[in-house]
């Protein structure tokens, strides 16, 4: 079974936030909000019918259905860092034009967002 992801201490979230949305955040501020903000869709949407990826950091499954065990998933969310936050945080919505590739079924995530 795939390692969950485990949300970040809340002052390093709230740091690394800071930082972003000053636009002087780097890569490992990027790191900590993509990891926290994946791990709590894990929470809010349990499952394993669609990965949502955000490379090069992170990847999770989530969404109750089918599970993927090996291959390419039946269903895929993927997109940039910056973007993964500005959905989690509210600053964007899942309805904004956004650099978001989907495929597949159960890939409309505007139910789980914002997540924070």
């Amino acid at each position: 079974m795939p390692r969950r992801l485990i949300p970040a201490e809340p002052a390093e979230v709230a740091d690394a936030l800071a930082q972003w949305r000053a636009g002087t955040a780097g890569r490992p501020e990027r790191k900590v909000l993509v990891k926290h903000y994946l791990a709590l869709l894990q929470e809010r949407a349990p499952g394993a019918s669609v990965e949502v990826r955000v490379p090069p950091y992170a990847a999770v499954q989530v969404i109750e259905g089918v599970r993927h065990t090996r291959g390419t998933p039946p269903a895929v969310v993927e997109t940039d860092a910056d973007t993964w936050i500005g959905l989690a945080v509210g600053d964007a919505a899942w309805t904004d034009d956004l650099p978001v590739s989907v495929s597949g079924e159960r890939t409309d995530l505007s139910r789980y967002l914002p997540l924070g």
